[in-house]
């Protein structure tokens, strides 16, 4: 089982991921490698799939990959967008004895949440098994498991055992949904289950792998690690008329803020590396967010290519910029001061004769906002680093963040994150840390951060509750309207006043607009503000009237 981390669009640096992992299991002895799907151009690969230019490519790269199995050594299991009579599938190519063995594609193809695969796939018939040196393979790929049909279509036509290539993306609670499904088509065909799925950042997507096997008597004989790349031996033996799968190593997957966290930390490396950043440049402010955000930043890329930048104005307190050099100095990364209040002053006097009678407002407020992210987007143009921008979900849900201001940026760890998860993901990780973590060990974000009241600190005196119901108010109150759907008088239900409940919602609609050209960022929850929600920016309904 081939757990590895493919980059979208990248064949040929793809096909050498499938090369490795092929001459490492060749050493081990095994007959076959497995890998997840689309394997070898990356998942999603979206509307790239319609260039003729890059279905040649494809098709290169695998009569290539199969003339190489003709050297005795493992077959492949290889997943691939593939042409036949003029139509685009999401296919599996069994490779072995230097030929294309046999192609098999995929029939229920997903069409909601982030998935669109209707846009660029055909459907496949439902398939039959494959013959791999004397043993029947069912193939399903990916959604073909989460519905009976094509498991039982696979166990009515002579499948000995079921192979799944996977591109199932994170979210928080997924890996019991994705293992109930696999013990549910055991339990309908009385035949093991193989499940191999891909690990890495894509946009905002993130692969948390935790491949493994269920054997037909639903006991989990192996279980890969979450959110790392990697190669594992199985070992079939037939029993009877069943194949059973020895038992290997079962590691525990990720649950919880450890696994939310992972999901942050691997979805900014990916994202940084795969398009070449040399390294990320941020606002540390001295509030929760920012410091939440350097911390998974260094965790990610390592102290030496995150850059912190102070951008204080006459609203600034001193325990914020203490809070943000304290930061810096746990996280070990550089801090640099870069005071906005001669941009300030610049657009005051500007603006100052159309703005003569008018009393100061929310304009002001933004224009210092503004004043900070053009200030990083500038070095980030000058030195190239990559702007981290730092709002949370539940301030972009309500608007309560400045468009060209402190949403500029390149991607946001945050934007899946409710403001209250944040406080506790910033707890867990002053007390824990990972493996794979290039940040230090130990307490990172500063204990008066985490406790002080949140505020912008872009007026005197200024707290977050001023404008905004309290947070965990404000939390559930979203989590209803964004994640559940639900309606007015059910949210008011719950506890909530109904006129705080009507001015959420009237500001969830609002701010779409805002949305719309936020960066992206990882995708954590059921319903992350992207692919995920649709809504229309003009839209004149609301439920609370």
């Amino acid at each position: 089982m081939a757990q590895i981390n493919p980059t979208v669009g990248d064949i040929a640096g793809n096909a050498e991921l499938v090369r490795a992992a092929r001459g490492e299991a060749a050493a081990a002895g095994a007959d076959l490698v497995v890998f997840g799907e689309l394997v070898l151009c990356g998942y999603p690969p979206e509307d790239l799939v319609l260039k003729s230019a890059f279905q040649d490519a494809i098709v290169a790269a695998i009569e290539a990959l199969a003339a190489e199995t003709a050297d005795g050594g493992p077959g492949l299991l290889v997943t691939a967008p593939w042409r036949d009579q003029g139509l685009l599938y999401n296919a599996v190519l069994l490779l072995d004895g230097g030929e294309i063995v046999a192609v098999r594609y995929k029939h229920d193809l997903p069409n909601y949440g982030v998935f669109d695969e209707k846009r660029v796939f055909a459907a496949g018939p439902l398939p039959g098994p494959v013959n791999f040196r004397g043993v029947r393979l069912g193939v399903p790929i990916c959604e073909d498991i989460w519905t009976p049909d094509v498991c039982e279509c696979l166990v009515e036509t002579g499948a000995e055992l079921l192979i799944v290539p996977n591109g199932s993306p994170f979210e928080a609670g997924k890996f019991d949904v994705r293992l109930g499904h696999a013990v549910g088509r055991v339990t309908e065909t009385d035949l093991p289950v193989m499940y191999v799925n891909q690990v890495g950042g894509q946009d905002e997507l993130v692969f948390d792998g935790g491949s493994f096997v269920v054997n037909g008597d639903c006991s989990l004989a192996l279980q890969m690690p979450t959110f790392a790349s990697g190669l594992v031996m199985t070992e079939w033996r037939r029993v009877d008329d069943h194949w059973v799968c020895a038992e290997g190593p079962r590691t525990a997957p990720h649950e919880g803020l450890a696994a939310i966290y992972r999901a942050m930390t691997l979805g900014l490396r990916d994202y940084v590396n795969k398009n070449r950043f040399p390294g990320v440049v941020l606002g540390l402010s001295g509030g929760i967010d920012s410091a939440l955000s350097a911390a998974v930043a260094v965790d990610a890329l390592g102290p030496d290519r995150v850059w912190c930048v102070m951008l204080p104005s006459k609203f600034s307190s001193e325990h914020s910029l203490s809070d943000a050099v304290e930061c810096a100095e746990l996280l070990q990364c550089r801090l640099d001061k870069v005071t906005i209040e001669p941009a300030v002053a610049a657009f005051e006097t500007m603006l100052g004769s159309l703005f003569e009678g008018r009393a100061p407002d929310i304009t002001e407020e933004n224009i210092q906002s503004r004043a900070r992210g053009m200030a990083l987007m500038a070095i980030s143009n000058k030195f190239g680093y990559m702007v981290l921008t730092t709002g949370n979900k539940s301030e972009m849900s309500v608007g309560y963040a400045t468009i060209y201001g402190d949403m500029c940026g390149g991607f946001s760890v945050l934007k899946d994150v409710y403001k209250i998860t944040a406080f506790d993901l910033a707890h867990w990780r002053n007390q824990q840390t990972f493996d794979e973590a290039l940040g230090p060990a130990g307490r990172v974000i500063p204990e008066n951060t985490i406790t002080k009241p949140p505020s912008a600190e872009l007026r005197p005196d200024q707290k977050d509750e001023d404008s905004l119901p309290p947070y965990e108010a404000l939390d559930d109150i979203l989590r209803c309207l964004v994640e559940e759907e639900m309606a007015f008088d059910a949210i008011v239900a719950r506890g909530h006043e109904a006129a705080v409940v009507r001015r959420i919602e009237h500001l969830l609609y609002l701010a779409e607009y805002k949305r719309r050209q936020a960066p992206p960022g990882v995708k954590l929850t059921a319903r992350n503000f992207g692919r995920d929600r649709r809504y229309p920016i003009t839209n004149g309904f609301r439920d609370a009237r």
